[in-house]
């Protein structure tokens, strides 16, 4: 049963640029698809079409009749005076009618006609179906999960931030009795816990999920399948965001082969084309016309569009040089707010080269750690010292500069004293180019300010550079940006982060700020996960099974041994050999026909097969000689 169907949807906000251009995909029931795309491809233009917010200039997006639909992106308006606990309960709106009649129905069991007998069993057997005298369970469970305390659920929803709305909201949705989930970018308010409870709670969800999300770890963790819009059309793709990744690159590699091998047969035309006008040229004027059909033919054979990638970054951080090991030391680091204490008692050495990520739920100090680090506060304990050659450089979570009113070129001359080429230099490196340099600062997304903010790091000398949330809100493009940059760069890096694949990727040290702590671990992420998960079985008493020794891999073994691998290796000597002999008839009898055109292009036609032949020969010979050389040694 098809839940979401879009059918040829089109919208276009100006004139001349469609955001949607004939999308058509569907989402079948029970699916858990990705939607993936660029920023401003129109991805919750979509969500804003299948729930009524909008409507398309032409085509058609709908959800399935009959079913409740959930959209996490929209906040509603509740009365004024409403707490957490209000609003959460709105889940339950259509549970409390049910009640309702069920005890208008009790109350007059006395005079009830079969009728209202009927009634009441139905809805009787429908509230416990959807669990009406467990809603107290429910909600405690998804509060749990999203880290909604009791002290928030007591809140009134208009003094929540924006990211706890969200949360509060989604909480709200996951409580609905909804079979479609739309979900526009869920983990961007979540911390790793929140996040990871989400996961689990879409792992055993019945219902069809539909998201857009930046978070590739959550993709790969949630979706079966991806659809990617492109230019206001669907491409698709049947797998997790990994699979996206390398298929994407797969059909990249095999459209340039395509568009290279026939610009390759449209540059052989040509040339016979021109060759066809000379002859004509010198008296054979029925040459005119085939040298005119030869290029009608080419026009009709460049059908493959030439595939492009986003530019990559072309330049690196101007790194520092560093002296001695003392990167940073902590002791006895201690901070609170009043009466709340964030942490205590820490202390950290930091030696030259390391990455360490800063890790920890929402609200136990991450942030406030590295303004001390930056000197913004001062804590209110103990102390911490950096070594004699360190300059630090800070990627904050909003970018934000001292005069959003300036241009990209003006803002690079006055921050760092350039000229204006070499100012339009460095923006050119960070994919700012033509009349993108103009802009006003304050006109930028999220991503490219964050991208002009590193422009300008890269151009400082920094040794110690320090990330607050660095892909938060961007679109996987601007991520793939901040991480090309970071793996350029060769000093310390300190970052706090929710994004597990950005961890995963770079965190070789993590520090676990719990419990007023930070738990310090000298390893990877992913050891660091198998780490918790060691703790875990001890606590249950689970005693680990000893790590599996990799069996020894046999060499493979080929029938008739050594001597029957010589053998073929000699013949595909041979069959090289007598490949390339073919090959210099081929340049000879070429220079025999070049009077004939007919016969030149078949001689170019075999000559094209017969590289092909060679290339696969040669392939084939290597492959042999390699493995005649492993057994014998």
């Amino acid at each position: 049963m098809i839940d979401i169907q879009v059918t040829n949807l089109t919208i276009e906000f100006e004139v001349g640029r469609k955001i949607l251009d004939g999308l058509t995909f569907q989402v079948d029931q029970g699916e858990r698809v990705g939607l993936l795309g660029r920023n401003g491809a129109g991805k919750t233009t979509l969500f804003k079409l299948l729930t009524g917010e909008l409507r398309p200039d032409d085509g058609e997006a709908r959800t399935a009749s009959g079913k409740g639909v959930g959209l996490i992106s929209q906040i509603p308006t509740y009365p004024a005076g409403y707490t957490v606990e209000d609003v959460l309960n709105t889940a339950f709106d259509h549970l409390r009618t049910m009640e309702a009649e069920m005890t208008r129905l009790a109350e007059n069991m006395a005079n009830a006609t079969k009728s209202d007998l009927q009634r009441y069993d139905a809805l009787t057997a429908a509230f416990e179906r959807q669990g009406g005298y467990e809603t107290e369970i429910s909600l405690n469970k998804v509060c749990n999960g999203l880290d909604i305390p009791p002290a928030m659920r007591g809140q009134l929803f208009t003094e929540l931030s924006g990211g706890e709305k969200t949360r509060v909201n989604l909480a709200r949705l996951l409580l609905r009795d909804t079979e479609i989930l739309l979900l526009d970018e869920p983990t961007n308010h979540l911390d790793l816990h929140a996040t990871e409870w989400l996961e689990d709670y879409l792992s055993h969800y019945k219902g069809t999920v539909l998201t857009i999300s930046h978070d590739r770890w959550f993709l790969d963790k949630v979706v079966n399948r991806c659809v990617e819009i492109k230019n206001g059309k669907a491409e698709f793709y049947s797998g997790n965001y990994s699979f996206y990744v390398e298929e994407k690159e797969r059909r990249f590699q095999e459209q340039l082969k395509q568009y290279e091998k026939e610009q390759a047969k449209v540059a052989q035309l040509e040339e016979a084309a021109a060759r066809l006008r000379l002859w004509a040229f010198l008296g054979n004027d029925a040459l005119y016309k085939r040298a005119f059909s030869m290029e009608k033919r080419m026009e009709k054979m460049q059908t493959v569009d030439k595939p492009t990638k986003e530019r990559k970054l072309t330049m690196g951080f101007e790194s520092k040089e560093f002296r001695g090991d003392e990167v940073l030391t902590v002791k006895d680091l201690a901070m609170a707010f009043d009466e709340r204490t964030l942490f205590e008692n820490v202390n950290l050495e930091v030696a030259g080269g390391e990455r360490i990520a800063l890790l920890g739920d929402n609200g136990t100090g991450k942030s406030t750690f590295v303004k001390i680090l930056l000197g913004e506060l001062s804590p209110t304990g103990g102390k911490l010292r950096f070594g004699p050659t360190v300059k630090v450089g800070y990627l904050p979570q909003l970018v934000t500069f001292d005069h959003p009113e300036r241009n990209l070129v003006d803002t690079l001359l006055w921050d760092l004293n350039c000229t204006p080429q070499e100012a339009r230099d460095r923006l050119a490196a960070f994919n700012f180019r033509g009349e993108d340099v103009f802009k006003e600062v304050s006109t930028l997304s999220g991503g490219e300010k964050s991208r002009l903010k590193l422009c300008e790091l890269m151009s400082q000398k920094i040794n110690l550079l320090i990330l607050d949330e660095p892909t938060n809100h961007l679109d996987v493009d601007s991520r793939d940006w901040i991480e090309e940059a970071v793996r350029a760069y060769g000093g310390n890096l300190l970052f706090v982060s929710h994004d597990r694949y950005f961890i995963n990727e770079f965190a070789q040290r993590v520090w676990m700020l719990e419990n007023k702590q930070i738990t310090d671990f000298k390893g990877t992420y992913q050891e660091y996960l198998e780490y918790l998960e060691r703790q875990k079985a001890f606590a249950k008493g689970a005693v680990p099974p000893p790590p599996k020794e990799e069996p020894k891999k046999e060499k493979p073994k080929r029938p008739g041994g050594t001597k029957e691998l010589e053998k073929q290796v000699a013949a595909a000597e041979r069959a090289v050999a007598k490949a390339e002999e073919r090959q210099y008839e081929l340049t000879l009898r070429a220079e025999e026909v070049a009077d004939n055109y007919l016969e030149l292009q078949k001689v170019y036609e075999e000559q094209h097969e017969l590289e092909e032949e060679i290339a696969h020969l040669y392939t084939e010979w290597e492959k042999l000689a390699a493995e005649l050389e492993e057994m014998k040694t």
